[in-house]
């Protein structure tokens, strides 16, 4: 109970504090200390799960348990880690006239309230507030996304809220139909809503309204996933808004809304298995997941701005997620949030290391990016290391959940097999083929008015590392919980 007033108190408590004092000179300090505050909270809560299993409280409205603990300390820890980016990343754009301090104030705010909203979603039991909690964090990161107010930015923003809006729109109606077949099994009330309700009667539930809630559920929520072709606002959206948001939204956003899917389909799939049907949720997410994956190849190699590409290989990647989980099995399942915590610990530490090379050149353009390599080696490193990271080259981890999930296509989906293998050497090709020439060669770059904050690039492509090369049997025995969790 202490541990999860904690972890939501801490940045709400933030978010009020720094909408205050955000423009003061050691705004960034209190917003790393707040996010710092927040991951031990989320790590005394893991260890609490770990220790004595789920964790209901406040009459059922919040429950945790092995899948969506595991989400919130990775959530918590990339936060706390963005954070302490954000430091002198954000004090270079504002020396470089880029934010005014009322720029300020509205990012360490907002960014404090994101994170609010997305453990939020991770912990509520309630899949109306789980709802509320996705419509929080869409408008804090229209906030963000249009922080520097230039036509590109608002553009970016006005194209997220709307086409996010819509599709979570379509969540309301899928929650609502989720809620009319429940209502018959488990009567009018709130409790009708709470999920851990849901999964006890699923068997029970109206197949044809489950299927038909999904679609709008899949509809909702993969928009803000970013799965195509529901996938139009977010190469803008990463493109034009600041670094650190950028960061969050590959490593965390995406990950929060594909939870909420998640949770909608273990209900929807166990209502049509129990009634003799075909697993239509599971297959409407691989269907998705695939067509995601060969888009964003094929559109990676038409990018001329490094951001933009790496949002499209965000799209790849979370294609290929959301194709393990509908394949489904322990061994998909594991793979799949084995996927989710390499990709968001990667793609995050690319978007920490692609800051500092635009700021150093002062352009997001990869053609006017050259010679990283030797005005600052730590970036060069951190962005090629990077790269090849979530290229999925052995040994880091990338390449073992890749590994994992191609070989459950071949034995549970074998046409499907050969696509993601060649989408995912089109990948390559594009993404190693720009990047590289970006660190080596003349030099472009410029020395920087504060010392780069590269100590996350390297704790996260670490982690990646290590996680490649050994898996503790406890974080094992942990993804195999939460995988049977998902079936």
């Amino acid at each position: 109970m202490i541990e999860m007033l904690a972890l939501l108190a801490s940045p709400l408590a933030g978010a009020l504090v720094l909408a205050l004092y955000g423009h003061r000179e050691r705004a960034a300090e209190v917003n790393a200390f707040f996010s710092i505050v927040t991951f031990g909270a989320a790590a005394a809560l893991t260890g609490r799960i770990v220790a004595h299993g789920p964790l209901r409280v406040l009459h059922e409205q919040f429950f945790v348990d092995s899948l969506n603990v595991f989400l919130v300390a990775l959530t918590a820890f990339i936060g706390m880690t963005t954070a302490l980016f954000s430091r002198p990343y954000m004090r270079i754009e504002r020396d470089h006239g880029r934010v005014s301090a009322a720029g300020l104030r509205l990012y360490h705010s907002m960014y404090q309230m994101f994170s609010f909203t997305m453990l939020l979603v991770l912990t509520t039991n309630n899949l109306g507030i789980m709802w509320v909690a996705m419509e929080a964090a869409t408008l804090t990161t229209v906030l963000l996304v249009a922080l520097y107010r230039t036509p590109a930015s608002l553009e970016a923003a006005w194209k997220y809220f709307i086409l996010c809006g819509v599709g979570i729109a379509q969540a309301l109606f899928g929650t609502i139909l989720v809620y009319f077949a429940a209502e018959r099994v488990l009567g009018p009330g709130v409790g009708s809503l709470l999920w851990t309700h849901l999964d006890a009667v699923k068997a029970s539930l109206e197949p044809t309204v489950m299927s038909i809630a999904f679609v709008f559920l899949l509809v909702g929520y993969g928009t803000k996933v970013g799965l195509v072709p529901l996938h139009n606002w977010l190469p803008d959206a990463h493109a034009e808004g600041p670094t650190p948001v950028s960061a969050v939204l590959s490593g965390l956003l995406l990950n929060v809304a594909l939870y909420a899917l998640i949770r909608c389909k273990v209900i929807a799939d166990g209502s049509l298995h129990q009634a003799g049907g075909l697993p239509f949720a599971s297959s409407l997410m691989m269907g998705f997941g695939l067509l995601s994956v060969v888009v964003g190849a094929f559109f990676l190699s038409r990018q001329r701005d490094i951001k933009r590409m790496f949002a499209y290989s965000s799209i790849e990647h979370m294609g290929l997620i959301a194709f393990a989980f509908g394949m489904g099995g322990p061994v998909a399942s594991f793979a799949g949030l084995l996927h989710m915590t390499m990709h968001s610990l990667t793609k995050s530490a690319i978007f920490f290391a692609v800051g500092h090379a635009t700021q150093k050149t002062g352009t997001q353009l990869m053609e006017n990016i050259r010679g990283l390599m030797r005005v600052s080696p730590t970036v060069g490193w951190g962005l090629m290391l990077g790269t090849l990271a979530i290229l999925g080259m052995p040994p880091f981890g990338v390449f073992a959940s890749e590994f994992l999930i191609l070989t459950q296509a071949i034995a549970l989906r074998p046409w499907a097999a050969p696509i993601l293998l060649g989408a995912l050497g089109i990948a390559f090709a594009a993404i190693f083929g720009k990047v590289q020439p970006m660190v080596f060669g003349d030099t472009t770059a410029k020395r920087l008015p504060h010392p780069p904050a590269l100590l996350p690039v390297f704790a996260h492509l670490g982690i990646v590392l290590l996680l490649g090369l050994y898996m503790p049997p406890y974080l094992a025995a942990w993804y195999r919980q939460a995988a049977r969790l998902i079936g």
